[in-house]
């Protein structure tokens, strides 16, 4: 009799310490298997780490790269409107000392000093300073004295502060160029901001955050702070740029929506107080509710402004009118409603006033040399002659909000 014969238990053992060493192999296979598995997505996830990582890291060389090359001054918008650096004007204002200057340099500096001397008052904080100048641009720069007589050094458009600011009519370089200068000259860091085909500007406030500002688009289409301190969001929808070369403005505490809108109870109030800032020839106006709209109330909006203006278009004498919306973001992320009111049928009131004494002493001049009359001489009031050289025209710029 065998020892298993002798002892039933010890074939259960044998049986089971067979079974344990094949379970244990089985584990040992899975569990090598299993780090072979683990090695093998370690590794892959390893490459693709690696390959984030490098396309980074080009994505960063390529921006530093763009970032460097960037060209602000020296750049040509539309290959010939030359952005020309202003830095030693502004030096010269802040110094006292202009004796290094040019002629013509000396000129700007005196009539921007002048201009700084007559709209910034002390204790103005560095926004109500961006806004003064803002507000006077848009009254005074751009559009030239509507003569058609061509002034000295007029004969072409001014795309320099010194062209902008001795009343020549100014592109877009004109207008970028002597905003920076007014900023510097007040101590506030300001960028040109560029295109192949347009130029504008953004400024850092006291908030620390950026802010763009296209004051030629505003004069242009004669709508005032549609464009006036926009986040990088809000200046996309009508304007494209080298956006990494460039800081990111995403301030929005200056934003003129923020600073100034009125508040109503709901958007059906809107209607009646757009129709007051018509009366009064105001181009902008900014609505905040008191109870907020959620973002599925937004499109309300769209129908109130299509319908509020097919009824300006439809009023005598509005034919020309033109209505926008946009939606801007608060501080607590609550939504204000900007509406925009364009006209562009508006023309340049000329700079003389043909009724005045000096105007008719002109027409009878001009009568006795001549020996005709003139249609003013002839019958001032018959304004539906087709002889009559004259026309009938309203200011080009709506008064401010």
């Amino acid at each position: 009799m065998n020892d298993e014969m002798k002892n039933p238990h010890a074939k259960g053992i044998k049986t089971a310490k067979t079974v344990t060493s094949a379970v244990l192999a089985g584990c040992l296979v899975a569990s090598l298997g299993l780090n072979i598995y683990q090695a093998n997505e370690s590794a892959t996830q390893n490459r693709k780490v690696n390959k984030f990582i490098d396309n980074q890291l080009e994505r960063q060389a390529k921006e530093e790269e763009k970032e460097n090359t960037y060209q602000e001054d020296g750049y040509k918008v539309g290959n010939q409107y030359e952005i020309r650096s202003t830095t030693h004007i502004s030096d010269a204002y802040k110094s006292g000392d202009d004796s290094g200057l040019k002629d013509e340099d000396k000129e700007t500096l005196k009539m921007a000093s002048d201009v700084l001397q007559k709209i910034i008052k002390d204790g103005m904080s560095n926004y109500e300073k961006e806004l003064a100048v803002y507000r006077w641009m848009f009254k005074h720069v751009g559009q030239g004295h509507g003569s058609s007589v061509t002034l000295p050094g007029a004969s072409s458009n001014a795309y320099t502060p010194h062209g902008a600011l001795s009343g020549q009519n100014t592109v877009c370089v004109g207008y970028a160029t002597t905003f920076r200068l007014f900023m510097n000259m007040l101590d506030m860091d300001c960028h040109i901001v560029h295109n192949e085909y347009h130029s504008w500007d953004m400024v850092q406030l006291d908030d620390q955050e950026w802010y763009q500002v296209d004051i030629y688009s505003d004069v242009s289409g004669k709508c005032q702070y549609q464009n006036f301190n926009m986040t990088d969001d809000i200046s996309r929808s009508s304007h494209d740029w080298d956006e990494s070369a460039l800081p990111q403005a995403k301030g929005v505490k200056y934003t003129y929506a923020v600073q100034n809108n009125k508040t109503v109870k709901d958007i059906y109030k809107v209607p009646a107080q757009v129709k007051k800032a018509l009366d009064k020839k105001r181009s902008s106006a900014f609505f905040k509710f008191e109870k907020p709209l959620s973002r599925e109330e937004l499109p309300i909006a769209d129908y109130l402004v299509s319908q509020m203006n097919t009824a300006i278009m439809s009023m005598p004498g509005f034919e020309n009118y033109n209505m926008g919306g946009m939606w801007y973001l608060d501080e607590q992320d609550q939504y204000i409603l900007g509406i925009f009111i364009r006209n562009y049928g508006e023309s340049e009131n000329s700079e003389f006033d043909a009724d005045s004494p000096e105007g008719k002493k002109l027409q009878k001049a001009i009568t006795k040399a001549f020996g005709v009359d003139t249609p003013q001489d002839a019958d001032p009031k018959n304004t539906d002659s087709k002889d009559a050289v004259v026309e009938m025209r309203t200011d080009v710029r709506m008064l401010e909000i």
